[in-house]
């Protein structure tokens, strides 16, 4: 096979299962509805099951749930009738994931299952089969073909299975009112994770880190100050320690290029009075974000508290090293 044919190969798949999941939405109706609105009531968990690529589905669909306000687990057919059938509660809704209704394994649950009186969901592509039977509600995935030339390998039915249970996911978080803070709570770790959680009190710099002079310094003990900081400038303060202007070192380097005797001058006379700041704890990515797209461009600004008096320092590099992007 070349690679004209490969390509060829790979469309009609992808154009087989986007078909697939086109056909669910003219099939979303009240058995839809009622399954969102039996998880948005269910004073338990959640809990998926399923075996082989729908056991896959399964527990990626657990995994959404409990990631947007719905307390989820996947619990494998076949430790559930070895006892794991006891995680499963009368307060709980139970998704079984079974393309034909007929897997031994999820069959062989859904008797314990009824007796414990747990909501049953059967996703599924017969609504007549044993798993849909059983089930108080029927969410039907029926697909015309799978995509394996073979008619063999599942393909279009999961990824039916999967976009329905993401809808469903989603659905749900929605009617919950769940929220970016909400998402940031479960999400602590990772890029995602520090973009909705990391503030600037978390980055910026602090103490001996941040140059801070007054009005009436000379720009030589500026530069000294910045040179210690290991900053790329100084925040300049009136008598009452209220920012009054920014010097940077690309402001030293120019004032001495017009003025080799500028070293005597005063931070005061030759500061920015009008810098860039951030203003109280926002988050680090609006900080971000904040700083580049600043026409100016800064490379750090001061950080202000509700007096105006710089407590810190926010570096457009330690930004970037943060893990925010």
């Amino acid at each position: 096979m070349d690679a004209e044919q490969l390509l060829l190969r790979a469309g009609h798949v992808l154009a087989i299962e986007a078909r697939a999941v086109e056909h669910l939405i003219s099939r979303l109706d009240e058995s839809f509805v009622r399954a969102a609105q039996a998880i948005l009531e269910c004073r338990g968990r959640t809990v998926t099951t399923g075996v082989g690529k729908a056991g896959a589905i399964a527990r990626k669909v657990a995994a959404t749930l409990s990631s947007t306000g719905s307390p989820a687990l996947f619990l494998h057919p076949a430790e559930g009738v070895h006892g794991d059938l006891g995680v499963v509660t009368a307060d709980d809704v139970v998704l079984l994931f079974s393309y034909s209704g007929e897997s031994d394994e999820v069959s062989r649950v859904l008797p314990t299952l009824r007796h414990i009186g747990a909501t049953l969901i059967a996703v599924t592509g017969r609504p007549q089969s044993t798993v849909g039977s059983a089930a108080h509600i029927v969410l039907n995935t029926a697909v015309d073909g799978e995509a394996c030339p073979l008619g063999l390998a599942p393909t279009a039915s999961t990824t039916a299975m999967l976009a329905l249970g993401d809808a469903l996911a989603i659905a749900v978080m929605e009617a919950r009112g769940f929220t970016r803070d909400d998402f940031a709570l479960y999400h602590p770790a990772g890029a995602l994770g520090r973009r909705l959680t990391l503030r600037v009190s978390d980055v910026m710099r602090t103490g001996s880190q941040m140059a801070v002079v007054p009005e009436t310094v000379t720009l030589r003990d500026t530069l000294f100050a910045i040179t210690k900081a290991g900053a790329g400038a100084a925040f300049v303060v009136d008598k009452e320690g209220r920012l009054s202007g920014i010097l940077t070192d690309g402001d030293v380097r120019r004032a001495l290029l017009r003025d080799p005797d500028a070293l005597g001058r005063t931070a005061g006379s030759l500061m920015n009075r009008q810098p860039l700041v951030i203003q109280g704890d926002p988050l680090a990515a609006e900080a971000l974000s904040i700083l580049q797209e600043s026409e100016r461009r800064p490379g750090e600004a001061p950080v202000l508290d509700a007096d105006g008096r710089p407590v810190g320092c926010i570096m457009l590099k330690d930004l970037l090293r943060s893990g925010i992007v």
